[in-house]
């Protein structure tokens, strides 16, 4: 017995897939022991008759069924977990590695146990947020706390927008400009004061010294990674800043790849708005994980990250933040970050209306030429009138479809999700989550599921536009990095996307 400690440990070191299923089977024996049993479930009316018959909100479709713990959208799922379900989620990851793998500059270096710690990680969480109570309970807190920041912006956004005969904001002022672009603003402000206090420094110091220990980083490369789940992808870097001039070939594709992973607060309180509409209870749900999909993305981003470039070099483990000042007091701290959430929400604003724009002008093009050689009336015969034209849309959806089939979306969601990961990545995410909440809207998801594992596939700035902000502004911190960065763009774009998809297969699988 004394040498069969050894052996493992070699062959886990020599073997890629050895580990990951070993935590997979781990995992699925878990999930099929918490399937409710079919004599268990109770019959109810289905998500899709549901918003067939009731026009109304999708929070209405939320109440009117029983809670199922392991559905994220407290909905009662037809059937529990299936073994088919358990090894589309083990094809769809063994996959999305093998990707990886491919695109390996290095493919002899890489350390395979620290995948398997990373893929550790992203299945713990994913299972707590499921089954574990205490778990539950922390980031429903937290999400608690992101509704009432929400709470917090109406109350500025009245005062400016309301009328005085009313005391209420107008209908004709409902709109995307005042009830969203706000929220920027404010939650910009209230991050730049918490980081003058110097309470996200410990909260991030305190989340990479895990990570140093148990997936072998640098100081530098973890803290970094860590902040990305509250910071953005230029702001992040920041806390580093004094490393990155110093920072290997494998440790900078991790700082890119962590920010295209995950996403700045700001944002996410944005997508919890976009996605949970005025219902508190969709609100809260979606807080918890979307919350949930930004922290699952920052190991997955590590895992991606050490496969595509292996840590080869000799590596600093210090944990120590970079001394950035955000104002000389607090007052001057909220009013830099009001001015940088200013130039964000506008930013978006110009985003938004430029890309909806072009994406307006190729659906133009490319339905006139469907008409022309007659492709309009073939697809919508093809597709069942899901798609009625040669657009955009369609392109993306059909492009993307094997991917999503292999992850665990349900056959008839495949090409509606896989257009709002295309939308993520030749677009941006905020297009992609705009475009998940109208679907969901209208009922668009034969299967609930499907809109859960799109809001972890979101998640996460991994798209083109994303490569020029990160070589601007990681590249004006450290100039001498500037043409490392410009290499790795596409290398980080791909960890990005695929640390995401990670997230969304797990859950997908869990969920049954």
């Amino acid at each position: 017995m004394p040498s069969l400690h050894p052996y493992l440990i070699h062959l886990m070191k020599c073997s890629p897939i050895f580990l990951l299923f070993i935590l997979l089977f781990t995992t699925a024996s878990f999930a099929l022991a918490q399937s409710p049993s079919s004599d268990t479930l109770t019959t109810t009316v289905s998500v899709s008759d549901s918003l067939k018959q009731d026009s109304g909100s999708a929070s209405t479709v939320v109440t009117a069924v029983k809670p199922d713990k392991g559905n994220l959208l407290q909905m009662e799922r037809r059937s529990g977990f299936s073994m088919m379900t358990i090894l589309r989620g083990l094809l769809g990851m063994l996959v999305l590695i093998g990707i990886a793998f491919i695109f390996s500059t290095n493919r002899r270096a890489i350390d395979w146990k620290v995948v398997g710690i990373g893929l550790a990680i992203q299945l713990s969480l994913a299972l707590g947020v499921l089954y574990v109570p205490v778990v539950q309970f922390f980031f429903e807190f937290v999400g608690k706390l992101f509704v009432l920041v929400l709470d917090f912006t109406k109350a500025g956004t009245l005062f400016l927008f309301k009328s005085f005969g009313s005391g209420e904001i107008e209908s004709a002022l409902q709109n995307f400009a005042v009830q969203i672009l706000p929220t920027i603003i404010f939650f910009s402000a209230l991050t730049s004061l918490l980081f003058y206090l110097g309470i996200i420094q410990k909260v991030v110091k305190g989340m990479a010294w895990v990570m140093t220990k148990l997936m072998n980083l640098s100081g530098a490369e973890s803290l970094s990674v860590a902040g990305n789940i509250f910071l953005g992808q230029t702001e992040a870097p920041l806390m580093i800043k004094a490393y990155l001039s110093r920072m290997n070939k494998s440790e900078i594709l991790l700082v890119m790849t962590g920010g295209m992973a995950t996403l700045a607060g700001g944002v996410l309180a944005v997508y919890i708005s976009f996605l949970g509409g005025d219902d508190p209870v969709q609100r809260l749900l979606f807080a918890k994980h979307l919350l949930t999909a930004s922290v699952m993305a920052a190991p997955g981003a590590v895992v991606v990250s050490k496969i595509l470039v292996p840590q080869t070099d000799s590596i600093d483990k210090a944990l120590e933040v970079t001394k950035e000042q955000i104002g000389s007091n607090v007052l001057d701290s909220i009013s830099n970050g009001t001015t940088e959430g200013l130039k964000l929400a506008v930013n978006v604003a110009a985003m938004l209306l430029v890309f909806i724009a072009f994406i307006a002008m190729f659906n133009y093009i490319s339905i006139y030429i469907g008409k022309l050689v007659g492709l309009n009336q073939a697809i919508a015969s093809f597709t069942g009138g899901k798609y009625t034209e040669l657009s955009l849309q369609f392109m993306l959806g059909y492009l993307f479809s094997p991917i999503m089939w292999l992850i665990g979306v349900h056959v008839n969601d495949i090409t509606l999700v896989g257009r709002l990961l295309g939308e993520k990545i030749i677009m941006t995410e905020f297009i992609g989550y705009v475009s998940l909440s109208e679907l969901k809207a209208v009922g668009a998801f034969a299967d609930p599921k499907s809109i859960i594992m799109s809001t972890y596939l979101l998640c996460g700035f991994a798209n083109f536009a994303s490569i020029g902000i990160q070589i601007g502004g990681i590249g004006s911190l450290a100039p001498n990095q500037r043409v490392q960065l410009s290499k790795y763009g596409m290398l980080a774009l791909l960890g990005g996307t695929l640390a995401s998809l990670l997230s969304a297969t797990i859950v997908g699988m869990l969920i049954g």
